[in-house]
């Protein structure tokens, strides 16, 4: 495997742009926080709040319009923050989503010959004798990097088995203007840890480590390689995704070779309909491949937006369906911790019961609920949401009488805006990948009801924890069943020790001590083996009505056998 070159080769932007970019990015910052400042924080203090709505969505679109200017002139991290921000459709109104969309497809390209220049430094020598061919017009433009259709000379062709190739090469001096923009990140968080209503809900500064962490990686293309081939790992058995093949031995650390795998745009539906793919039949499957790798795999590609995702016709195939997803573009990746995964997958079934108790215990396992929260207003708070609004679709809710949702707001809101809510620091990518995921899924059908994918799912994962708790049950069962078989034995020995006089003993009663101890333990034995037959007979007989009836019936047998015992003892 080729490294490449290790020295820098980017030319570096002069201290003069440096610092301007870096003031462009703290004023622009400071401007919109003292605005925000004003209409949200001062003016319903006088008793103004009136002015601060009116003016909400219009002073919100003006800071994304803006923002969008800002973040195309810069480039950099200000691209990456502006599609974070355009994912957020749980908490921003479209209008402001919609504006910063774009910014997922339109980036300035690089001039090809700076492309050159960088990728022949990192493979050693000039591209005309790597490639056969090389498409000087990106057929890609993002952030921090641009793709080109390539072609393998004869050679390389033959070892790979592949023929198009996509080169993906880095910006040059991407390096340097991300230190200039996370320090600008950093000094805008430090502000914001400093204001109570910001810092009860999140440590921003460590959420700025954590983008700045995400963002250095995402730079190392050997790296998101390897995340590669670990991601076709977690889905080698399923024919339902594919991802591109890594041509090794033309990467390195600033340059990458993948497989041409470029297919339909997922969200394209006029060329899924073309060829014959149903976008409402896509939509499912893709929330659930989605649901695998947060709930099951705990490894996720955290930025599947449409440009990042193709739906590839497969005639031919063995597989049900004639199409799968594939996905590209790996250098963000999120890691679930089995805790938060855990806590995860509660949340994802209580929700799908409607069990607002068990949502927000949940809620509060996650990390997002502080523990000192006085939960009980909002488990009737979740009840009462569940027991109107649970399982609507969004075209459902879209004809759901606003004043419903404003009457709920007024009862509600105080109480969700009293509580320590916060955001864990694990949870930047998570909150992305499902925003996206969301997004993606109703753009394929405005009908598109979500619990259709998350009943089913989280039914499954109801069904492996009923078998992990019959399997943790059996264990503890088996475990005390052979504790108490091995018991007598035990005795016996120690007793015929005494007798031998191997062993001292001052007390000449305990012989009849250890009986009755040996008759304890083995009503202790039995009690415990006659509980866990008969509580995972009751658990397995919602699922399998003869295994557990079976279990139950024999949870008799270590119950007689303790009453006999405690019977012989009296």
């Amino acid at each position: 495997m080729s490294s490449g070159r290790r020295g820098r080769t980017d030319p570096l932007p002069g201290v003069g742009a440096t610092r301007a970019r870096y003031r462009r990015i703290v004023r622009f910052a400071a401007w919109h926080l003292a605005v925000t400042w004003w209409f949200e924080l001062f003016l319903p203090r006088i008793g103004l709040a009136r002015v601060a709505e009116r003016t909400r969505t219009r002073r919100m679109l003006r800071f994304a319009q803006r923002f969008r200017v800002l973040a195309v002139d810069l480039g950099g991290l200000m691209i990456k923050v502006g599609q974070f921000l355009s994912s957020r459709l749980d908490v921003l109104p479209p209008e402001i989503t919609a504006e910063l969309e774009g910014l997922q497809d339109e980036v300035p390209p690089v001039p090809f010959p700076a492309i050159r220049k960088l990728a022949e430094a990192e493979l050693g020598a000039p591209l005309d004798q790597v490639f056969a061919v090389v498409d000087e017009t990106p057929i890609a433009a993002a952030s921090f990097g641009q793709a080109h259709r390539a072609q393998l000379r004869h050679t390389d062709a033959a070892d790979t088995g592949l023929g198009s190739v996509v080169l993906k090469v880095q910006r040059p001096g991407i390096d340097s203007i991300i230190d200039v923009d996370l320090a600008a990140l950093r000094k805008v968080g430090g502000w914001l840890s400093r204001i109570r209503l910001v810092s009860s809900r999140a440590n921003v500064p460590a959420l700025v480590e954590e983008f700045a962490q995400i963002s250095l990686m995402e730079i190392d293309y050997l790296r998101e390689a390897a995340n590669l081939e670990r991601f076709a790992a977690d889905f080698a058995d399923q024919e339902t995704v594919s991802v591109p093949q890594v041509v090794w031995e033309r990467s390195t650390r600033r340059v990458l070779t993948l497989e041409d795998v470029t297919a339909i745009k997922i969200t394209d539906t006029a060329a899924l309909i073309a060829a014959g793919i149903d976008p409402a039949d896509v939509a499912p499957v893709f929330a659930s491949v989605m649901f695998d790798q947060m709930f099951t795999n705990g490894y996720f590609h955290a930025d599947p937006h449409p440009g990042n995702i193709f739906v590839t016709p497969t005639a031919g195939s063995s597989s049900p369906r004639s199409w799968q997803l594939t996905f590209i573009d790996f250098g963000m990746m999120g890691e679930v911790s089995p805790s938060t995964r855990n806590g995860l997958r509660k949340l994802l079934i209580a929700a799908a019961s409607r069990d607002g108790k068990g949502l927000v215990a949940a809620i509060g396992d996650v990390g997002v609920l502080a523990s000192t929260a006085d939960t009980a207003e909002l488990e009737r708070a979740m009840t009462q949401l569940f027991a109107r609004f649970g399982g609507l679709g969004f075209a459902e809710l879209r004809e759901v009488d606003p004043r419903e949702f404003i009457d709920f707001a007024v009862e509600f809101g105080d109480l969700v805006r009293s509580l320590p809510f916060q955001l864990p620091e694990n949870f930047l990518l998570i909150i992305r990948a499902m925003s996206l995921t969301s997004g993606v899924a109703s753009s394929l059908d405005t009908r598109f009801n979500l619990w259709d994918s998350v009943e089913p799912y989280a039914a499954q994962l109801l069904r492996d924890e009923r078998g992990n708790i019959v399997q943790d049950v059996a264990t503890q069962a088996l475990g005390a069943a052979a504790v108490a078989l091995r018991l007598p034995g035990r005795l016996d020995g120690l007793v015929t020790r005494i007798e031998d006089g191997s062993l001292s003993v001052a007390n000449p009663r305990l012989e009849q001590r250890l009986a009755r101890l040996d008759r304890t333990t083995q009503r202790a034995a039995s009690a415990l083996i006659f509980g866990a037959l008969l509580i995972a007979g009751s658990v397995v007989r919602a699922d399998d009505t003869v295994l557990g009836s079976v279990l139950m019936i024999a949870s008799v047998v270590p119950l007689l056998h303790g009453l006999w015992v405690g019977r012989r003892g009296l």
